[in-house]
């Protein structure tokens, strides 16, 4: 690697001044030869020689980080490792569709072979004849580590202008331990660490002792196995996680048990960890659920996912749970002291009430009260009481018969019409003309103290036609000029009326259509 600070790139240059420098094929360059370039006010850099017709030169490689050439020290870290140990290796940078080059390394040797995983974009495959060794960021599942024992990791540390390769070990319900490359061996199991070693001797069965008659042939680590094994179904049958969790975190930990139960052991593990993979989403589920309901202030569905929530962590319970029950806590307190504010009110309008208040008026603000009192809960005894006495006054109410309401008279014609437009008209009955009273018909001499019918109802029809046309059309009454739809029919797109349909209406209202 080029260091980046010019009094180094300086001593850098002394060391290499016989040398040339190209961009790798193997990083996915162009080949082309590299010169070194100094600064002082930012990071120094290799690049490209210019094209000899002076255009600047364009190359394919898009990784430039610290780590795009983790691959090649790889294969130069693996080489010299096994060549230590009398081993000639091959190596082959696996390129799959779309993958980058550098994704995945194979090593091969005369009595093994490992496929290195420096990230995730090809998936290790398990016992396929290549050990997968895998980067920090690919992951693996909790049942991979159980029936494997364990698996390996690669990391490459910078150290100078250099990187260096070191090998971890992960197992389950175990830290992984971190070991220089020369501390590793090649083994008939493939590539081992110390702690592998370690794994290893503590998993090995011990050859099963001799029965004799009335001799108990369990050992002690298989008595402390079936113990596990009773505490994980009891855990599951009282749905018990702290402990299931507790057990499967032990399992791993037990060596020396016979092979047929450690099977079992195996078995129960990997259904323990899938129950408990199972509780935790629901757990995640229920406080989502919670979370969303107090929000939304939903009092009857706060206080039922509440309640399955304390019953959920009565075990243990993390500061996130802890403060999403808080919080459901604070919020069904608020709702009360809102429902219980809202009675004293209802309360209080009622006592302002006439003496002889209106029955139904009555009757819509008790049935509130009813509700409010309802919604409550534990209203005192003094509220109760206040509560009951008005319900029971409108059931005395409802009890007792009511006068029928008497009939309102129609109004007729000349009610309708003001006074003094009564004679602007002529009479089409009478004949009587502008300002004229109109005759009685059987005795013309005699006149009448109103018009005739006849002469006030065109008033009262032109009255309602200018009223008509005054009033402002509305949006439903006129065809939708964007999507056709007709009067009274609703526009196709969602949302409400388009746009040009609501500008059409204001303009025959302002051209005062006459409606249809």
């Amino acid at each position: 690697m080029l260091p980046m600070q010019a009094i180094e790139l300086d001593a850098f240059r002394r060391v290499h001044e016989g040398d040339t420098f190209w961009c790798g094929t193997l990083l996915g360059g162009c080949g082309g030869q590299l010169t070194t370039k100094l600064y002082t006010d930012r990071a120094c850099h290799f690049a490209h020689l210019p094209d000899p017709d002076g255009l600047p030169h364009v190359c394919g490689r898009r990784s430039r980080g610290v780590d795009s050439a983790d691959h090649l020290y790889v294969r130069s870290a693996a080489a010299a490792w096994l060549a230590d140990r009398g081993e000639q290796a091959t190596f082959e940078f696996t390129r799959a569709d779309g993958v980058p080059i550098g994704s995945v390394v194979d090593v091969r040797w005369r009595h093994g072979a490992l496929r290195v995983h420096l990230d995730r974009a090809v998936a290790p495959v398990w016992d396929d004849g290549l050990e997968p060794v895998l980067g920090l960021s690919v992951p693996v599942d909790r049942d991979t580590l159980i029936r494997r024992w364990y698996v390996h990791r690669i990391r490459l540390d910078s150290e100078g202008t250099s990187r260096r390769v070191r090998i971890g070990t992960e197992a389950f319900a175990r830290p992984t331990e971190w070991f220089a490359l020369e501390q590793c061996e090649v083994t008939e199991r493939g590539l081992s660490t110390p702690a592998v070693q370690r794994i290893v001797q503590h998993r090995s069965a011990a050859a099963p002792a001799k029965w004799t008659p009335g001799q108990n042939t369990d050992t002690e680590q298989d008595a402390r196995a079936r113990e596990l094994l009773r505490k994980l179904l009891y855990a599951r049958r009282t749905d018990s996680i702290a402990l299931a969790d507790s057990v499967c975190r032990e399992v791993p930990q037990l060596v020396g048990v016979s092979p047929r139960l450690q099977e079992q052991l195996d078995a129960a593990l990997r259904s323990g960890l899938l129950w408990l993979g199972k509780k935790a989403e629901a757990r995640r589920e229920l406080f989502a659920s919670l979370e969303q309901a107090v929000a939304e202030k939903r009092a009857g569905k706060v206080k039922k996912l509440v309640r399955h929530a304390r019953g959920a962590t009565r075990d243990t319970r993390s500061e996130e749970e802890s403060r999403v029950i808080a919080a459901a806590d604070g919020c069904l307190t608020d709702i009360a002291a809102a429902r219980s504010k809202r009675l004293n009110t209802l309360l209080d309008d009622l006592d302002q009430l006439p003496p002889d208040p209106d029955p139904d008026v009555l009757r819509i603000k008790v049935r509130e009260l009813l509700r409010a009192a309802s919604e409550a809960g534990n209203i005192g005894p003094q509220r109760q009481a206040k509560v009951r006495a008005w319900r029971e006054r409108v059931r005395h109410i409802a009890s007792t018969p009511q006068p029928e309401p008497a009939k309102r008279r129609p109004r007729r014609l000349h009610e309708q019409v003001t006074h003094k437009k009564w004679l602007s008209r002529h009479c089409p009955r009478c004949g009587a003309n502008t300002g004229e009273k109109c005759a009685v018909d059987t005795r013309p001499d005699e006149v009448l103290q109103v018009p005739h019918d006849e002469r006030l109802q065109p008033i009262i029809d032109e009255r309602e036609e200018q009223q008509r046309l005054r009033r402002p059309w509305r949006v439903y009454e006129v065809t939708c000029p964007e999507c056709g739809q007709e009067p009274e029919q609703r526009c196709t797109m969602s949302g409400g009326p388009h746009p040009s349909r609501v500008e059409l209406a204001k303009k025959y209202t302002r051209m005062k259509k006459a409606h249809p």
